[in-house]
């Protein structure tokens, strides 16, 4: 029994990167919606609709992600959108046009298109697959696009088990 235990994933020189690194917490994230804001929660009564955006406590959005939404079976004209949005932007970090539920996979699109890919350059990178977190499929893809140019390789999974995803020829 004196052979040595190797550890070749540590070995290995692969960089993992782990996509819930990139996914918002749910404390900064929140969603504005438009329903509320709505004459019988139905009808946008432009006077109205104004006035309530202008007395709403902004606050509550203090540097989060938010949804702009209408959960209303309403015709929202555009302006509105652009009414609340400018209002937001002076005080949230980011502001999507999204449904609530789909908040935080926006956001974690929006982190990735803004990843410096040059930390990769020329690595073996492992995506990792399972986590608690739900990473869209969408998410895997974006990141496979992003990385692909710059890497050496891409693989999904654990470094001790990967699925080879691309390898570059050159």
């Amino acid at each position: 029994m004196d052979e040595v235990i190797i550890n070749r994933v540590a070995e290995s020189a692969l960089t993992s990167l782990d996509l819930a690194a990139y996914y918002p917490a749910e404390q900064e994230t929140a969603v504005f919606d438009l329903k509320p804001f709505l004459f019988m929660e139905l009808i946008l009564r432009e006077k109205d609709f104004r006035a309530s955006l202008k007395e709403h406590d902004w606050s509550v959005y203090l540097n989060k992600y938010v949804a702009v939404t209408c959960t209303a079976d309403a015709i929202i004209p555009v302006w509105a959108y652009m009414l609340a949005a400018s209002y937001l932007s002076e005080v949230a970090k980011s502001v999507y046009l999204t449904a609530g539920k789909d908040l935080a996979n926006t956001v974690l699109l929006d982190r990735i298109s803004h990843i410096d890919v040059s930390m990769f350059a020329d690595k073996r990178v492992v995506v990792k697959g399972c986590g608690e977190l739900p990473i869209s499929e969408a998410a895997y893809l974006a990141i496979t696009a992003k990385l692909r140019p710059v890497v050496k390789s891409i693989m999904y999974g654990e470094p001790c088990s990967t699925v080879p995803i691309y390898k570059n020829k050159g």
